[in-house]
């Protein structure tokens, strides 16, 4: 059992806190690796909501990943490399990679509400869950998907 990580509030986290931000971090990892893509092959006109929606998911890695640190818990690293569900060749590829990106961050982030114990660990997932949903629902706008929201985000379907 490792020692108790503090949480923002000041109170420990237990080992389900610990692993749910460990979750958690993975994904954010991906959405950043994924980002990256999407800069790269997105539309000219977004460069700019790429740019803070990439910037939203660092910060999130990195204020998850302090938390871990923050009580010696093991934070997992980066991976080399992902894989992606589909091809990125072109602006519409790259848009519903970001769709796909946010979605999966809901999910990370969903699952780290439901297993979490401390309060402040819900509370932070509940935030970027939230998050990640609305611009989920951006990208699906920029899309043209109707409608652009869905009714349970971060749901494994």
């Amino acid at each position: 059992m490792t020692t108790p990580t503090p949480t923002p509030a000041g109170e420990p986290l237990s080992e389900n806190d610990i692993a749910a931000l460990g979750v958690a971090l993975e994904a954010e990892h991906a959405a950043v690796y994924s980002y990256g893509l999407i800069t790269a092959y997105g539309n000219a006109s977004r460069r700019d909501q790429v740019a803070v929606h990439a910037a939203a998911h660092r910060a999130r890695r990195d204020a998850t990943a302090a938390m871990l640190a923050a009580g010696g818990a093991v934070v997992p690293a980066a991976a080399a490399g992902y894989t992606v569900p589909f091809p990125v060749t072109d602006p519409a590829s790259a848009a519903q990679l970001a769709v796909t990106v946010e979605e999966d961050a809901a999910t990370a982030w969903r699952s780290a509400l439901e297993h979490a114990d401390s309060e402040p660990v819900r509370g932070i997932a509940i935030d970027n869950l939230t998050d990640s949903a609305v611009r989920a629902g951006n990208w699906r706008i920029a899309l043209g998907v109707t409608p652009p929201t869905t009714p349970f985000p971060g749901q494994p379907v």
